[in-house]
């Protein structure tokens, strides 16, 4: 069950861009920029709010591989693992983030919701591999070393 707050908010998203079904994506689009995630409660929400079907809206979401139904952390890490950031060893990157913050393939998130990781197939920054980018910034030839320091000033409210 989510606080009303989430309601309030998605609300003020679905005034900015009108109750037609045109907006769907830009209003999905705010609500996880705004909540790092997209909460199913409010998907149903807004799919009723502006006249879409449930199975719409869910459909939409899920083609997107941008949509998440699952909260993120504050810094989210996008580990590239395409061929050039691969063969440049983007794996011993992934693996000290696992390492230092206790999380695997199948727990990505840590517990305080700080930090989330995630492999991605390119980043568009070859040239600059391995790549890593977190949340809108990318980080160039990455090194297991190099990301660990990242994360302790990021633990210490470094900015990325």
């Amino acid at each position: 069950m989510l606080d009303q707050s989430y309601y309030d908010t998605t609300d003020e998203i679905i005034a900015k861009y009108g109750k037609k079904s045109g907006s769907l994506i830009p209003i999905m689009q705010e609500i996880q920029e705004a909540f790092r995630y997209l909460p199913g409660e409010l998907l149903t929400y807004v799919a009723k709010e502006i006249g879409v079907t449930e199975a719409k809206a869910y459909s939409v979401a899920t083609f997107y591989e941008n949509f998440s139904f699952d909260a993120k952390g504050k810094y989210v890490f996008k580990v590239c693992d395409g061929t050039a950031c691969h063969v440049k060893k983007s794996m011993p990157v992934l693996d000290a983030i696992y390492k230092k913050l206790g999380l695997s393939s199948k727990k990505r998130t840590t517990d305080d919701m700080m930090f989330t990781v995630e492999t991605v197939s390119c980043l568009g920054a070859c040239g600059l591999a391995p790549a890593v980018m977190v949340n809108d910034d990318v980080h160039p030839r990455m090194t297991p070393e190099k990301m660990e320091a990242l994360i302790d000033e990021l633990r210490g409210g470094g900015s990325v």
